[in-house]
C-alpha cells in the first residue's frame, strides 16, 4: 500500500485525539473495545524498527496521551498495547501502528495470557 491510498497518512480529522510533533492518536475504525485508539507516525513507514529515535520518543508521547484521555473519557480497569509488524504477524495496513485497547472488567470469561492467544495453543502456559 502506498501513502496515496493509506488510510494513516490522511485520517480523517474527527479521529484524531492527539497530534504531535512525530506521532498521532486516532481512535480505531473498527474498534475492539470502547476507546480502542492507534497511535501513528506522521512518515509512512511500516514497522516500529523503521522509526528514528525521536518518532519512536513521540509515539510512546502520544500512547501516554490517548490513555490518559481514555481513562478519563472510558475509566477502563487495563489494557493491551500491540504492533502487528508485517503480513505474517497479522499487519493488514503497512503503515505502523500501535493498538491500545483498553479492557474492562468481564469483557472475556478468562484475560490472562493476554496478546499470547494470537497463537491459541500457546497462549494457556499456567495448566
Amino acid at each position: 500500500m502506498d501513502n496515496a491510498h493509506c488510510p494513516f497518512c490522511s485520517p480523517n480529522k474527527d479521529r484524531i485525539i492527539v497530534n504531535g510533533a512525530h506521532a498521532l492518536a486516532i481512535v480505531d475504525g473498527f474498534p475492539v473495545s470502547n476507546g480502542h485508539a492507534l497511535i501513528v507516525p506522521h512518515r509512512h513507514i511500516q514497522t516500529l524498527f523503521d522509526a528514528t529515535d525521536l518518532e519512536q520518543a513521540s509515539l510512546m508521547s502520544s500512547l501516554a496521551k490517548a490513555k490518559s484521555l481514555i481513562d478519563q473519557k472510558h475509566s477502563p480497569d487495563g489494557y493491551n498495547i500491540g504492533i502487528n509488524q508485517g503480513q505474517v504477524a497479522g499487519q493488514t495496513v503497512s503503515h505502523l501502528h500501535i493498538h491500545l485497547i483498553p479492557r474492562y472488567k468481564g469483557d472475556c470469561e478468562d484475560p490472562r495470557g493476554g496478546i499470547r492467544w494470537v497463537l491459541p495453543e500457546k497462549a494457556c502456559y499456567w495448566s
